[in-house]
């Protein structure tokens, strides 16, 4: 069975944000869906491995009412992808966070990504 990585990219992207961080579903079997369970994630220089990333879900679930992807740029090779995006949420108490993110991914054989690489630029109000 051939894995489509371009399709399975986008939906990391776009899709995970809101399977993590909205939605209802165990957030260990959406990082187990997109993640090998050996993920390293290095965010900004710091290493979340899967329970970190299951942990992120229960303050993000619990804090965020909407969240909305824009991808600006996404390649994707034999097993790896980058892509350009921003990342706006809005929070339970009206507050808006906007977040530039440039990362790397590298893909794991059965197609979940094994290693990203990413780093972050908050974006302040009204930029």
């Amino acid at each position: 069975m051939s894995i489509d990585l371009t399709e399975r990219f986008h939906a990391f992207l776009t899709e995970m944000p809101h399977e993590l961080g909205l939605g209802e579903e165990d957030a260990a079997a959406v990082v187990d869906r997109y993640y090998v369970p050996e993920i390293e994630y290095w965010n900004d220089g710091i290493l979340l491995d899967r329970r970190r990333l299951i942990d992120h879900a229960k303050p993000a679930r619990k804090n965020g009412v909407s969240v909305r992807i824009e991808v600006h740029e996404s390649l994707v090779g034999d097993a790896v992808a980058a892509a350009r995006y921003t990342l706006h949420a809005v929070m339970r108490k009206g507050k808006s966070i906007t977040m530039e993110i440039h990362l790397f991914a590298r893909y794991a054989p059965d197609g979940r990504i094994r290693r990203v690489d990413s780093i972050t630029r908050t974006v302040p109000p009204g930029a």
